[in-house]
C-alpha cells in the first residue's frame, strides 16, 4: 500500500493532537436534516468514511433506516484512535470497515483495515469508488481536501463543514458554479468523546444533492435607497447588511453576508465573487481605486467579507 505524503499525515497528526476533529454529531440533527433526502438514498450505497460504527450516529441512523429509505449497502470506515479516552468510550483503537446489505442482523460484517481507515488511504478510496453517496461529519482541518477527493470521483454527498468553509478558494469556487450548495440547517453542538457536548461556531450542510429549498425565492420587499445601501469605497457594488434586506428594485452588483447562501437560489441570484482573498480574481471589473480589496469598504470602515452577488432578470 503507497504511503500518504508526509505533509498529509504532519496535517493530521496536528489535528489530532488539538483535538480540533473529534466531535460526533448527535443524532437528532442527523435525523432533521436526513429527512428531506429520503428520495435520494433509494437503490444507493452509502458510505461513511470517518464513522467508527460504534460510536457513529451517522451509522446508527443508517441502519436503523435500511429498508425505509431503500438502502442497497451501507459502508463505514473510521480512524484508528489511541486516545485512551476514546477508547473508554468505545471508539475503535483499530481502523475496521463494516459493512451492511440489510439481510438481517448477522450480514453486519466487521473487519480490521490493513492501514489506519484515513480516508485518503488507498483502501478507503476503493471503497469510495464503489459508494453512490458519501454522507458523514469530516475533519473540519482537512476539510478542503475531503471535498476536493469526492469532487475528484464524482460522488454525492451531504457532509458538515465550518461556516468559514464557504469562502475557502476550493470551496466557494463549488457553490460559485453550483457544484456545491448549503443544505437545510445549521448545526452548533457536538459530542466530545468524552460525552460532553461542545459549541461550535455555525456549521452547515454541504452537499450536492438537490433539494427544494435551493428553488424557493427569497422574498423581497425593501426598496433601494443611496442612503440605506451605501456603495463601497473600493468596489462598485452596495452594501446589503443582511439578506432579507436586498432590494426588490436594484439589479447591480450587491454585497451580503456569507451566511446568504443559507437562501441563495440560483434561478434568482447570480453569484459573482467574494472580497475574501482580494476579490478571489472574480471582482477585477468591480474594483475601485483603493488601498485595499481584501474586505468591502464603506466610509473608510472595512467591514467582514461579503459575498458578491447580482438579481437574476424576472
Amino acid at each position: 500500500m503507497a504511503k500518504k505524503p508526509k505533509a498529509a499525515n504532519q496535517s493530521l497528526t496536528k489535528a489530532k493532537e488539538a483535538k480540533q476533529d473529534e466531535f460526533y454529531t448527535q443524532l437528532t440533527d442527523i435525523e432533521k436534516e436526513l429527512r428531506h433526502y429520503k428520495k435520494h438514498f433509494r437503490g444507493k450505497v452509502v458510505y461513511c468514511n470517518c464513522d467508527d460504527p460504534k460510536v457513529s450516529n451517522f451509522f446508527k441512523y443508517f441502519l436503523l433506516n435500511f429498508e425505509q429509505l431503500g438502502l442497497k449497502r451501507l459502508i463505514a470506515t473510521c480512524y484508528k484512535n489511541d486516545d485512551a479516552n476514546s477508547r473508554s468510550k468505545g471508539v475503535s483503537k483499530r481502523a475496521v470497515c463494516l459493512e451492511y446489505d440489510g439481510v438481517g442482523t448477522k450480514a453486519v460484517g466487521t473487519r480490521p483495515l490493513e492501514g489506519d481507515g484515513d480516508f485518503r488511504s488507498e483502501e478507503c478510496v476503493a471503497l469510495l469508488k464503489q459508494a453512490d453517496i458519501v454522507v458523514t461529519n469530516p475533519p473540519f482541518s482537512l476539510f478542503r481536501e475531503y471535498v476536493a477527493q469526492l469532487v475528484e470521483h464524482g460522488k454525492k454527498f451531504l457532509i458538515i463543514g465550518n461556516i468559514n468553509a464557504i469562502t475557502y478558494k476550493e470551496c466557494f469556487g463549488l457553490i460559485k458554479t453550483n457544484k456545491m450548495w448549503l443544505g437545510y440547517n445549521c448545526t452548533r453542538y457536538f459530542v466530545r468523546p468524552d460525552g460532553s457536548l461542545f459549541e461550535t461556531a455555525r456549521t452547515f450542510w454541504y452537499t450536492n444533492l438537490d433539494i427544494k429549498k435551493r428553488h424557493e425565492d427569497l422574498i423581497l420587499y425593501k426598496k433601494y435607497t443611496p442612503k440605506e445601501y451605501p456603495t463601497y469605497d473600493n468596489y462598485d457594488a452596495i452594501e446589503v447588511g443582511r439578506a432579507e434586506h436586498i432590494p426588490v428594485d436594484y439589479y447591480g452588483a450587491m454585497g451580503v453576508p456569507i451566511t446568504f447562501l443559507d437562501k441563495y437560489n440560483p434561478d434568482q441570484f447570480e453569484i459573482v465573487g467574494t472580497t475574501d482573498r482580494g476579490g478571489d480574481g472574480n471582482l477585477e471589473h468591480l474594483k475601485k481605486e483603493h488601498t485595499r480589496w481584501d474586505a468591502p469598504v464603506v466610509a473608510g470602515k472595512g467591514l467582514y467579507k461579503r459575498i458578491i452577488i447580482k438579481r437574476r432578470p424576472q
